[in-house]
């Protein structure tokens, strides 16, 4: 069984094949996390692009913990000159590991790293991450508008656990998210990316209302989901 946790924001923690998987660690700053960056020590990454409230607190962990960081390519060779160890994918395009398979969809956004110098580096484009494992499958939109390829993903793959955007004025707002889930078909529905600045305060409880009769919830950080 797969032990799934929300953290806030986008950041989501995957326990899968004896692994620890982090996706989208954005902790320092967030003040609508439970963990401590300093306490984190995941065997793997997973980003979905290369804006700071996703890569977030990556390059410090992964050189704290030696964790293995899979990104879209730029992001992942920006990662590398870092003096991290990372596998890039491209859009479309996946990969088996020993701790599961990660793919790649597309993300309608855009993607940028800046530096502390306030220099600003592309990262190549965005992406939602499906990753699966233990018979079951987890889709990670990260950050997106709406498009109509979704209905292509969930006719594709049969999603378990489906995280979608939810904030608005960066991404999808509640309405356009609950069209995905309409798309997308999941058995099972957390929304994310809100309530992390006062420009993407939404109700969750009210989202999930208005997807039903899909199932899901409105996790608080620190909260699980078994799979």
């Amino acid at each position: 069984m797969m032990n799934v946790t929300y953290h806030g924001h986008s950041v989501v923690h995957i326990e899968a094949n004896g692994k620890s998987i982090l996706i989208d660690p954005f902790i320092t700053g967030n003040g609508n996390t439970d963990l401590n960056a300093e306490n984190v020590n995941p065997d793997v990454i997973l980003l979905t692009h290369g804006h700071g409230d996703h890569v977030g607190d990556t390059i410090d962990i992964a050189k704290r913990s030696g964790s293995f960081v899979v990104a879209p390519f730029e992001l992942a060779a920006y990662l590398g000159q870092q003096g991290l160890e990372t596998h890039p994918l491209g859009i479309g395009g996946g990969y088996t590991f020993d701790f599961g398979r990660v793919s790649l969809t597309q993300a309608f956004h855009s993607s940028s790293y800046t530096e502390e110098n306030g220099n600003i580096v592309y990262t190549g484009m965005p992406a939602g991450i499906i990753f699966e494992a233990e018979g079951k499958t987890i889709y990670h939109m990260g950050d997106t508008g709406l498009f109509s390829d979704m209905k292509m993903i969930g006719e594709r793959s049969n999603i378990d656990l489906l995280f979608v955007p939810i904030g608005d004025n960066f991404t999808m707002g509640p309405i356009d998210a609950a069209k995905a889930v309409e798309w997308i078909k999941p058995e099972y529905v957390v929304p994310v990316h809100y309530n992390t600045f006062p420009t993407i305060n939404q109700d969750g409880d009210a989202f999930i209302e208005s997807i039903s009769p899909v199932k899901g919830r409105a996790v608080e950080p620190g909260g699980s989901i078994q799979l």
